[in-house]
């Protein structure tokens, strides 16, 4: 028999049942103390406590204080021989509160140098077959030759400075102590082999075209760069394995790279010798750019590319850079390189979306490429702030994704035919899309990548989605027939069920350094990005959420952030108290599941019930000497079989009728409810996660409603709630979760009436 729900409203005997089941607990419980694990608790334990350099709010506080460093870099790229080389002056502002005895330096090239432990800290077996080029990398050939090599450090009038090298990190001695407010300028002078990043790995380095013996490189980490000093890590001197990315200070840069004479060049800040570096016709075509709007203009064209690839000039170009207010600096150089531009109106102001790409990349880059990054910027800027700098560049490298302020390289090529499939178009407009994005997050709104990962990715990443779908409905000819948005693979719930419920021994909390988390994607770039999405559908909806995460941007562009200033902020803008959502998503790995665990139905009479007679033959009462109240029989019920009246509300209980006669005027009793049926649903939660409970009723006439009960419904029960329902319809009907919003991992239990699930061999067998 379908079992439906109803609602006893009998104060006085409610009242006196609730009391005997509260007394019924407490003999239960054992009396000692306890932890304190409800969900709901606020997270003071997990907080650092506010302080003058960080508000309770999640603002900056009144003592905020960032260092800074300002570079200036003379750099020479020796194409025949794969070398870099640098003599560069780092300018140091001490703004800190602290005296300062010695300075790190961060020497991430030292983490692929012979002497590596990088690859000592993965462990390792033999694969039962190799391709022959792996199989010489990785046991025939001696380490390559790829760290720093430090010639010398000075101070700026020559005197030699002491410095120690562990691993990926340098430490400078100063000469004297480096008092809060005082600046210190030292030179170093360094150069290093620049490694094959398709066939060595890498997130900077060459790609190498065999057919005739041209170099495209990307070049990133190439400098010595100062660590962070804040009030938080003191110095962030952190090793650099391989994985956890950087944490930079922002700083002025003046940056003169000296490449062969027939390269394309560009990269962080403003190239301030354009007409001494672009021919003429370059020139024009790069006037022309500033005005399109629409369509990229192409400055360096594929012919001329073409015709560059066979020249090997023995002549030079020095490149000028000149960047203000920027954390790390990166460039991309070739003979192969096509360019193009367009202009795209950012807060009044026009900003150039700048592609960089050989042939190889056509014609999947030319069409798409700039696009991408204008619409980018347009999409990140509405969410956030307005980009803050003149050019955004994406630089076309095999196997690549990586971002540095203004410039980023990433991967799509085409076949050698031009050829390409959705997953190759779609995965480089999606890789487009995420580093251009990177701009905001961490290259402006700093936080440490190399503490906390999915501050730079997540939010990226979440971001990246809002994007993507912004792209697909400005560009639908971007879109493959048989879709109508972009197919993004990351932000959606139901994409980060895979990964949520699965081994535990193989999953860590977001909370957790990135280099010792399990699946690295998932952990850091899925999970956080899933989580900010449901917040932002589901959980708080996208007005509340987009003002507080515009106010989390505002508040911290330029600035370094930690993940209680994001938490904070979130909350002190919106009025929303997500604690119970960090805890849940952020501290722990527990999932989603929410399930239908009951249902029952009443229907209202003026006869005492088996409960009320029940309670009143117990305690002494006698029937007739109580006042008129209203009773819920359970269908399926002794009561239920003898009465078995349905009708109105009012036809059902006479005392009911009599009392809505007697207090209300007919204009009232005209506009009450007049529900028919009542119901007592139970959810329950095998899952850990607390989430909203969200339900779609489906009535008898066919219609729909969707109910979401907050999630704190769930602060006084962790394991199961009810909801009692009056309804002028029939429910026939209820599902949890209808949209898939909540990552649900067991669908299972979130239909009523319950169906039957089929085992995998019936669903086989229907498919075949």
């Amino acid at each position: 028999m379908r079992k439906i729900v109803y609602l006893c409203l009998s104060l006085v005997l409610a009242t006196s049942g609730i009391n005997a089941q509260d007394q019924a607990k407490e003999k239960e419980a054992p009396k000692t103390g306890h932890t304190n694990t409800n969900k709901f608790k606020q997270l003071y334990d997990e907080f650092s406590t506010p302080n003058m350099y960080r508000a309770a709010s999640g603002a900056p506080g009144a003592a905020y204080y960032q260092q800074q460093a300002d570079y200036k870099m003379d750099i020479v790229l020796d194409d025949k021989l794969a070398k870099i080389t640098g003599a560069e002056t780092i300018t140091y502002t001490n703004n800190s509160p602290d005296n300062l005895k010695y300075l790190w330096v961060q020497l991430d090239q030292n983490q692929r140098a012979k002497d590596s432990k990088s690859p000592l800290i993965e462990s390792t077996g033999l694969d039962p077959v190799f391709q022959p080029s792996k199989f010489s990398e990785t046991y025939l050939v001696y380490g390559k030759d790829r760290g720093f090599h430090i010639l010398e450090i000075t101070q700026t009038n020559g005197d030699a400075l002491k410095y120690m090298i562990n691993r990926t990190m340098m430490r400078v001695e100063l000469p004297k102590v480096l008092k809060s407010g005082e600046k210190f300028s030292f030179a170093i002078k360094w150069w290093y082999n620049i490694n094959n990043h398709v066939d060595e790995g890498g997130r900077s380095g060459y790609e190498y075209f065999p057919e005739n013996g041209n170099r495209s490189y990307v070049i990133a980490q190439f400098y010595p760069r100062m660590a962070v000093y804040s009030d938080v890590e003191g110095w962030q001197n952190s090793q650099f394995w391989g994985r956890d990315e950087f944490a930079l200070p922002f700083g002025d840069y003046e940056v003169n790279i000296t490449v062969p004479a027939d390269h394309i060049l560009d990269g962080t800040g403003v190239l301030t010798n354009r007409k001494d570096v672009y021919t003429k016709d370059m020139m024009k075509r790069y006037e022309d750019a500033k005005k399109s709007f629409t369509t990229p203009v192409i400055i360096a064209t594929q012919a001329e590319a073409e015709v560059r690839e066979k020249s090997f000039s023995e002549d030079t170009k020095t490149w000028k850079l000149k960047a203000e207010n920027v954390r790390d600096f990166g460039f991309a150089t070739s003979r192969k390189y096509i360019l193009d531009m367009m202009a795209v109106k950012i807060g009044g102001k026009d900003v150039m979306a700048v592609s960089m790409y050989s042939k190889e990349g056509n014609p999947l880059w030319e069409q798409w490429s700039t696009k991408a990054v204008a619409s980018t910027l347009e999409s990140y800027s509405r969410m956030t702030f307005d980009y803050p700098y003149h050019k955004a560049i994406s630089v076309h490298a095999k196997r690549q994704g990586m971002e540095y302020p203004m410039i980023c390289w990433n991967y799509g090529r085409p076949d050698k035919d031009g050829t390409y499939s959705d997953r190759v178009k779609y995965g480089m407009m999606g890789v487009i899309i995420h580093e251009v994005g990177h701009n905001f997050f961490p290259m402006i709104v700093n936080s440490d990548e190399r503490q906390w990962t999915w501050m730079d990715e997540g939010l990226n990443t979440f971001v990246q989605y809002v994007a993507e779908q912004d792209f697909g409905e400005k560009y639908p000819a971007a879109l493959s027939p048989e879709h109508k948005a972009f197919p993004s693979d990351r932000g959606p719930a139901k994409m980060i069920i895979p990964y949520m419920s699965g081994n535990q021994d193989h999953i860590a909390p977001i909370m957790t350094k990135g280099l010792n988390t399990y699946q690295f994607g998932n952990n850091a770039y899925g999970k956080p990005a899933t989580a900010l999405n449901i917040l932002r559908e589901t959980v708080m909806g996208r007005d509340l959420f987009d003002y507080a995460f515009k106010e989390y941007a505002n508040r911290w562009k330029f600035k370094h952030p930690t993940p209680e200033d994001f938490f904070r902020t979130m909350e002190d803008a919106s009025a929303f108290d997500l604690d119970w959502y960090w805890r849940g998503w952020f501290y722990t790995t527990d999932w989603v599941d929410i399930g239908i665990k009951e249902v029952k139905k009443f229907y209202v009479s003026s006869e005492p019930n088996a409960y009320v007679r029940k309670m009143a033959k117990e305690q002494g009462f006698k029937l007739e000497n109580l006042r008129p109240l209203v009773y819920m029989v359970e269908e399926g019920s002794e009561d239920y079989k003898e009465e078995l009246s349905q009708g109105s509300l009012l036809e059902n209980s006479t005392p009911l009728k009599e009392y809505i006669m007697d207090n209300f005027t007919p204009e009232e009793r005209k506009n009450l409810k007049n529900p028919k049926y009542f119901y007592n649903v139970t959810f329950n939660k095998p899952g850990g996660l607390v989430m909203p409970i969200i339900v779609e009723y489906t009535y008898a006439d066919g219609s729909t409603k969707t109910e979401t009960y907050p999630a704190q419904i769930w602060r006084l029960n962790d394991k199961e709630v009810s909801k009692a329902i009056a309804s002028d319809k029939e429910i026939i009907g209820i599902k949890l979760d209808p949209n898939e919003e909540t990552a649900d991992v067991d669908t299972s239990n979130n239909i009523w009436p319950a169906q039957e699930q089929k085992s995998e061999f019936d669903q086989f067998k229907e498919s075949n």
